[in-house]
């Protein structure tokens, strides 16, 4: 679960999310677009990741279009069977320049504790 105040009422914000590790990182990727949460995270620039009553807090930080294309190949490889519908038709063997075109309407952020 993905814990973020409000950009107007600082109040927090859950929402279930995936969290993608890959390459020795972890990141956020928002199947669904610009939500609420994405424009939460933008603002706060941290939140917290909520397992049980395990919590724990992270920075965020916002990956440029240009780099995002293995991590969105790689989230659509785990779970396309459960987002793939919000992906325009692409999956994870899909051609570079299609998971490029998709980029800019899908934000990600590598989190770290």
């Amino acid at each position: 679960m993905l814990e973020v105040p409000g950009r107007r009422s600082g109040k927090p914000r859950r929402t279930p999310v995936n969290v993608l590790w890959f390459q020795g990182n972890r990141y956020l990727v928002a199947p669904r677009g610009r939500t609420q949460w994405v424009r939460n995270l933008r603002a706060a620039g941290e939140g917290n990741l909520l397992l049980g009553r395990r919590r724990e807090p992270f920075q965020a930080e916002e990956i440029a279009d240009a780099e995002k294309e293995p991590i969105i190949r790689e989230y659509l490889r785990r779970w396309k069977w459960e987002v793939g519908q919000f992906f325009a038709g692409v999956g994870p063997d899909s051609a570079a320049d299609e998971l490029a075109r998709i980029a800019p309407d899908h934000p990600v952020f590598r989190i770290d504790a």
